[in-house]
């Protein structure tokens, strides 16, 4: 392991094997001091002191829990999991933002707690077996008719977002970002 970070690492999984995999690989590259996943959710453990949150949160947008996976899911728009995140007032929060999950309130409800976009990489992603069931395309079509998904035939946008608090920010891209993500 090659970095100058000499803190512990703490990830939250609410999938069990998930969980036990991910400790398992720690625990074969000698890592259990650096690294930790709990499997429970990050919202009802105590909140964990840090500089920075980095998430890959559900988003899958579906009316209910009833689809192929419903740890996926992220609310009836998929953006509700990654707003709930800027609510908790981390100065530096690292997150995936889809083209597919109503990314412009999401940046704009970032910018309203006090966030910046300070970085970001976007990439194109095809639209894989859980995206693809019927209840969430769907979901997702509607969500294209509202204005609050973008995607073209078979194809949406993945950003990975660096939100800084305002007073942080060196530059807020979030009208570049959201130009690139709502761009199809």
């Amino acid at each position: 392991l090659r970095t100058e970070f000499l803190g512990c690492i703490h990830g939250y999984e609410l999938n069990s094997s998930a969980c036990k995999i991910g400790n398992s690989k720690i625990a074969e590259y000698g890592l259990s001091d650096r690294y930790v996943i709990h499997n429970t959710c990050f919202f009802t453990s105590s909140k964990p002191a840090a500089r920075y949150l980095v998430s890959n949160p559900p988003y899958l947008p579906a009316v209910d829990d009833d689809i192929y996976l419903p740890l996926l899911r992220g609310g009836t728009d998929g953006s509700t999991i990654t707003r709930k995140l800027f609510s908790l007032g981390y100065d530096n929060v690292m997150s995936l933002v889809s083209s597919y999950s109503n990314p412009v309130d999401t940046i704009d409800y970032a910018i309203e707690q006090g966030y910046s976009v300070s970085k970001f990489l976007v990439t194109p992603l095809e639209f894989g077996y859980y995206s693809s069931e019927p209840k969430v395309k769907n979901t997702i079509a509607k969500l294209r008719e509202q204005k609050k998904a973008f995607y073209s035939g078979n194809i949406y946008l993945l950003a990975g977002v660096l939100f800084q608090k305002q007073s942080l920010a060196a530059a807020n891209l979030s009208d570049e970002l959201i130009q690139i993500i709502t761009s199809l």
